[in-house]
């Protein structure tokens, strides 16, 4: 009788095995953490997004077009209201145009790149081809017009 009560407290099911673990594992996940790098990203991309559109402020017409792919940072050339041109955010006079563009193209290897021309809708249509007759004598043979996406679909 003796032997019985000792293999029962000592066998896989006794209490000596229960009384070992004294820790039970965790079932809760700590978001703390992630909470934290989720806060730090949100902060990054609200400081970084409005460095990322052209630095130009222009009121693009509407189109109905999908959006172009690119893989590299596109040139962009922007005429404002008052017929001033930018290329990317640097004001250049309309005289000096064709020597610039010559010179980004000569600095990029003269890759066979496209420029993108961002025109407000109220600028002279006249101005605007003549900046583009000047981006065509420049050497740039791919231009893409900027425009908004039409809401109306």
């Amino acid at each position: 009788m003796g032997m019985s009560l000792q293999a029962g407290a000592s066998g896989p099911s006794g209490a000596r095995r229960r009384r070992g673990r004294k820790h039970k594992p965790m079932a809760e996940i700590n978001v703390t953490p992630f909470v934290d790098v989720m806060l730090v990203l949100l902060i990054i991309f609200m400081v970084a997004a409005p460095l990322l559109t052209a630095g130009v402020p222009v009121d693009l017409p509407k189109s109905e077009g999908a959006a172009l792919q690119s893989d590299s940072e596109p040139l962009t050339l922007t005429v404002d209201p008052q017929g001033r041109i930018f290329i990317q955010e640097t004001e250049i006079p309309f005289e000096g145009l064709q020597a610039k563009l010559q010179a980004i193209t000569e600095a990029r290897k003269g890759m066979d790149e496209a420029i993108y021309v961002r025109g407000d809708k109220t600028t002279n249509y006249g101005e605007l081809m003549r900046v583009m007759g000047r981006i065509a004598a420049a050497g740039y043979k791919k231009l893409s017009l900027v425009t908004e996406l039409d809401d109306k679909r």
